[in-house]
């Protein structure tokens, strides 16, 4: 039997219906958008429609059951008796749906998250591969032009390259935010040529596998005003003692706050808004976290990024991020284009 499905079980005090499509292709190895699992102690059923028949069916240790296209009223007339539920996965429309039928549903958090958290060996080989072709991305961007170039086609220019070293798709679309820009941690690139002594916020990451990476580097297109010349020293400052402060054992808030306070006490504290980091996986956002509300506790084989920012608003942007598994013997750092600020013309 599935050993993700055993530890899970392990976990479980009544079947737990699997629906969120990262879940169901962690449990199963089925990557669909209108699958469910339900985890029971002597079996595993898989719910899906025709369109992913052949795929559901090439499974082991899944018991295939066929249904109409809207999955969960079908599920409504199947299940019967008290079933978990992934409360952050199912819409309250399909609740309503679900609760239509004979079943007693109680609402579950975080199970197979959990578990996801840890990586296995075979997942870290697919973050790893990911991480190897950004690492590859940015020597190559590196080189690119940059000034006269706009934030879009860089972006595009990113996708492209992603292709050709051999992605099999992106972890999210990639951000190139220069100048004011840059002080939004989260913004769409724009058609507006990219000039001279700016900050170029450059967040990217591939799949392979299934699974991501996430890395950022903030390049400068000339000599830099002397404020953000020093956010730019005071953030790679803090990204290092944060990323020393990543072990086993740590929890969440603890590494958030070691970035923070050094941000804190440079006097920046205020353009410092986001949390420190989060898990990384078949998701680009996953457990554990590294946020100040963080409860999470860092474990072997967690995979977390590390990007503290600071953002000067109508001045520039600057994140420096690295993609880290914790290990016992200390963090092992995935990303390893150079954070000394880097030159582009």
């Amino acid at each position: 039997m599935n050993e993700r499905v055993e530890r899970l079980r392990e976990r479980l005090e009544e079947p737990l219906l699997v629906s969120a499509p990262a879940n169901v292709r962690y449990l199963s190895g089925l990557v669909s958008s209108n699958a469910a699992l339900l985890v029971e102690p002597e079996r595993v059923r898989l719910f899906t429609d025709f369109r992913y028949a052949e795929g559901a069916r090439a499974l082991e240790g899944v018991e295939v059951e066929l249904v109409k296209r809207d999955l969960y009223l079908s599920l409504s007339k199947l299940l019967t008796g008290r079933v978990g539920f992934e409360a952050s996965a199912v819409t309250y429309a399909s609740w309503e749906t679900l609760s239509g039928g004979e079943v007693e549903l109680v609402p579950r958090r975080g199970l197979v998250e959990g578990l996801r958290a840890v990586k296995d060996e075979s997942e870290l080989r697919a973050v790893r591969a990911a991480a190897g072709i950004t690492n590859r991305l940015y020597e190559q961007l590196a080189e690119e032009q940059f000034v006269g170039r706009s934030e879009r086609e860089l972006a595009w220019r990113i996708e492209a390259l992603f292709h050709e070293l051999g992605a099999e798709g992106l972890a999210f679309s990639p951000v190139v935010a220069a100048g004011a820009n840059g002080a939004r941690p989260h913004t769409d690139p724009s058609d507006a040529p990219i000039g001279p002594g700016l900050t170029v916020v450059v967040d990217a990451g591939c799949m392979v596998d299934g699974y991501c990476s996430d890395c950022t580097r903030t390049f400068a297109t000339g000599a830099l005003p002397d404020r953000l010349a020093r956010a730019y020293e005071v953030c790679l400052a803090a990204q290092q003692e944060a990323l020393a402060s990543v072990r086993v054992g740590e929890r969440g808030e603890d590494v958030d706050t070691v970035a923070r306070r050094r941000i804190d006490d440079e006097g920046f504290g205020e353009a410092f808004g986001h949390g420190l980091g989060h898990g990384v996986g078949l998701l680009v956002h996953e457990d554990p976290r590294l946020a100040p509300e963080s409860q999470h506790v860092l474990a072997a084989g967690n995979v977390v990024t590390v990007e503290p920012g600071i953002y000067l608003s109508g001045l520039g942007g600057i994140r420096i991020e690295d993609l880290v598994v914790v290990r016992e013997e200390g963090p092992e750092v995935l990303t390893t284009f150079p954070k000394e600020l880097v030159t582009v013309h």
